[in-house]
């Protein structure tokens, strides 16, 4: 019986480790009107005085997007 639960977790320890990591990135427009990239879109800057500008699935696209931001005059 041990030996199955062992084989269990392990199963299942494999299985979790060979799902793919997923970060999900945002460019942030602060209240002074400069935009940062922000590394999680869960997680949302304190207080007021920010907006989503856009939203990425890598750091590469939203270095992207923050350019393409910062070419339009959303940002500075």
């Amino acid at each position: 019986m041990k030996r199955l639960a062992f084989a269990v977790g392990v199963l299942a320890f494999g299985f979790a480790a060979a799902t793919p990591a997923r970060a999900d990135f945002a460019v942030m427009k602060f209240e002074l009107g400069f935009c940062r990239i922000w590394w999680d879109t869960g997680a949302k800057p304190w207080g007021a005085g920010w907006t989503m500008v856009a939203n990425a699935p890598d750091f590469q696209s939203a270095w992207a997007a923050q350019n393409a931001a910062v070419k339009k005059g959303k940002c500075k």
